[in-house]
């Protein structure tokens, strides 16, 4: 339930909104229906990296990855998915540590 309430909330607003939206709807998903911090972390690292991968593929597909092909090669990575699964490793690491945050911080107020 908490990973699908991350995955819908980040996609919706991952089209109008900043890339750090993704941490503030993580950390209110697990502080308001979070039951134990470790599913917590990987419902949030799980639901904010597909949204992130994806997001990022609607952006990549259309121009067959000649920008992230160049931006890969930046970074030195051989290909575009390497850049694609780095996007989605740092994503996923932005929503499990503030769906963390927002578990501990429900049971530091309310035990």
């Amino acid at each position: 339930m908490l990973f699908l309430i991350i995955l819908i909330l980040s996609y919706a607003a991952g089209f109008f909104m900043p890339w750090w939206v993704a941490a503030i709807v993580a950390f209110l998903a697990a502080l308001w229906i979070g039951k134990t911090p470790g599913r917590s972390f990987w419902s949030g690292f799980f639901g904010v990296a597909f949204v992130w991968v994806a997001l990022a593929l609607f952006k990549t597909v259309p121009n067959d990855h000649i920008l992230a092909t160049r931006v890969a090669h930046m970074f030195t990575l051989p290909g575009w998915g390497y850049l694609l699964a780095l996007t989605a490793v740092i994503g996923g690491l932005v929503g499990g540590m503030s769906a963390l945050s927002g578990i501990l911080v429900r049971r530091l107020i309310w035990g």
